[in-house]
């Protein structure tokens, strides 16, 4: 018995999962989330809220503000669904990296990554917010809504962290490299795993199992299901190292599409399922899909390659240890709250999101369209990002074959 629990250990926390499984795993896990709450899976909408407790704590009245009329802003992150789903997702990802002796303590060694860190941040949660989601609620839990809004983000997002590469790619934000003496003497290669860490990992699930069941026996069933799903969800995103960031910069930078193809997986499955949820009685979540959703998602996409980490990027790697990712989620939690202060101020709701419709997919071109074109648009993606993959290795095929070339005319010159 402990062999066979010791072997499914190994199996499980050795090594990272492959990201394909993961997500499309997350995605029946999400489109499930939304049949049992009626809340799709989101996590900046709770980052709005925590910035309105940070305004009171300042003596401003955040019920003032009509975007935290919207975000339903009462009670504490305990008294609320994505409160749960959030804290369940910091518990999840801290168990996963501590029972795969992931964690470790890491500062950023140049300044300048803090900086990033915090400004990227800032401007991912005021676009995220300003398209009303993230990568989750406005991507891979919402296009499987059927909310047209959720692929004027996309459009914006992929465009977003195009132009981010560019950005993060110039002398100015990318630096110097710092070239460090090595220690004498001969380095140990072999990695040794922590038997500290499992233990503590071990720990910290009994404590999440602990709370959820207080909450469920309190006749807080929906909570409790929420703390569950949020655990799920940590689990996952820590073990598949899900960061959306890098399915997009990864595809700029080098061409890797792995991730990218991965998530265009994952949300089939979502879409499918969610499908199905919607059509047994389950009202859908649609958002406006004007200027806003697309400049936000533009904002979103440039912030997050910035500062480093989308949502659930940034979120599991604070919990393996890596602190400007701290960063990066205080800056969020600016940005959501700049955004709710300028939604009135500043005439963003009346400029542009109000004057636009809430277009349901369904109800435009029934469900055999509706599926048809969402499930179309992301093999669409895929098919994109396999192309994409082969294009810029056969360029960077070409090039190489070219400085070789360029190199054997040279050492027949010189002999």
């Amino acid at each position: 018995m402990l062999s066979s629990i010791t072997s499914l250990y190994h199996k499980l926390f050795d090594k990272f999962w492959n990201p394909v499984l993961v997500t499309v795993i997350a995605g029946v896990l999400s489109a499930l989330y939304f049949g049992i709450t009626q809340t799709y899976w989101a996590v900046t909408g709770e980052f709005t809220r925590l910035a309105g407790h940070i305004m009171s704590w300042f003596g401003f009245d955040p019920h003032q503000l009509s975007y935290m009329k919207i975000m339903k802003f009462q009670g504490s992150p305990l008294d609320r669904v994505d409160g749960w789903v959030v804290s369940g997702m910091l518990l999840g990802a801290l168990m996963s990296a501590l029972l795969g002796g992931n964690f470790k303590l890491r500062f950023p060694h140049q300044k300048r990554r803090i900086v990033q860190g915090l400004v990227g941040g800032m401007i991912a949660g005021f676009g995220a917010r300003l398209a009303m989601g993230c990568n989750l609620a406005s991507f891979f839990t919402g296009i499987p809504q059927f909310s047209f809004h959720a692929w004027l983000f996309m459009l914006g997002m992929a465009t977003g962290s195009y132009v981010g590469v560019k950005a993060a790619l110039h002398p100015l934000l990318r630096g110097k490299p710092r070239l460090e003496k090595a220690s004498p003497g001969t380095r140990n290669m072999q990695s040794s795993r922590s038997r500290v860490q499992p233990v503590i990992g071990l720990l910290v699930f009994c404590i999440s199992i602990g709370l959820i069941v207080w909450e469920i026996s309190g006749g807080h069933s929906k909570l409790g299901l929420a703390g569950i799903f949020g655990v799920a969800f940590g689990l996952l995103i820590q073990r598949g190292q899900i960061c959306f960031t890098s399915a997009f910069r990864d595809l700029w930078v080098t061409g890797r599409g792995t991730m990218a193809k991965a998530l265009a997986l994952g949300i089939i499955a979502a879409t499918l399922c969610t499908a199905v949820i919607i059509y047994l009685g389950v009202p859908q979540k649609i958002a406006w899909a004007g200027p806003g959703a697309l400049i936000g998602g533009l904002l979103f996409g440039f912030g997050i390659v910035i500062a480093g980490g989308c949502e659930t990027g940034w979120m599991y790697r604070a919990m393996e240890g890596q602190i400007q990712f701290v960063i990066v989620g205080i800056g969020n939690i600016i940005g959501a709250g700049i955004l709710a202060w300028g939604w009135d101020h500043w005439g963003l709701f009346a400029s542009l999101v109000k004057p636009y419709p809430k277009i349901n997919l369904v109800s435009e071109l029934g469900w055999s369209g509706a599926i048809l074109s969402t499930v179309g648009l992301m093999l669409l993606w895929y098919a994109f990002a396999s192309y994409w993959e082969k294009h810029v290795r056969y360029k960077a095929n070409q090039k190489g074959q070219a400085v070789l070339m360029q190199a054997n005319v040279e050492m027949k010159e010189l002999s």
